[in-house]
């Protein structure tokens, strides 16, 4: 199981009680910005997660844009199926959650 990142958050937020989904693996750094080059930055998204499948996470932070990209294509890929985490501020936890197109 992997928990793909959408972008590596600064360093004050510590996701990683999100390893008890699957191993981290970032999709984007935290410095890049798919404004200033949304063709390359799409294709990384795309390439990153070219092996997404039933057992695999969404973790949905960074770029709303890239958030939205990553998204799409985890749906494309997978069978319109995907999981995401979510934060919850009560819990202080992340709690799996299955989207379906």
């Amino acid at each position: 199981m992997t928990v793909f990142v959408v972008q590596k958050p600064d360093k004050k937020k510590n996701i990683l009680s999100a390893t008890e989904y699957g191993e981290l693996d970032f999709i984007l750094s935290e410095t890049e910005n798919i404004m200033y080059t949304p063709a390359s930055t799409i294709s990384r998204i795309k390439h990153t997660l070219r092996n997404f499948n039933e057992e695999d996470y969404l973790l949905l932070i960074g770029d709303p844009v890239a958030i939205g990209v990553a998204v799409h294509f985890a749906l494309l890929l997978n069978g319109n199926k995907a999981k995401i985490l979510k934060w919850d501020n009560r819990e202080y936890k992340y709690y799996s959650m299955e989207l379906e197109t």
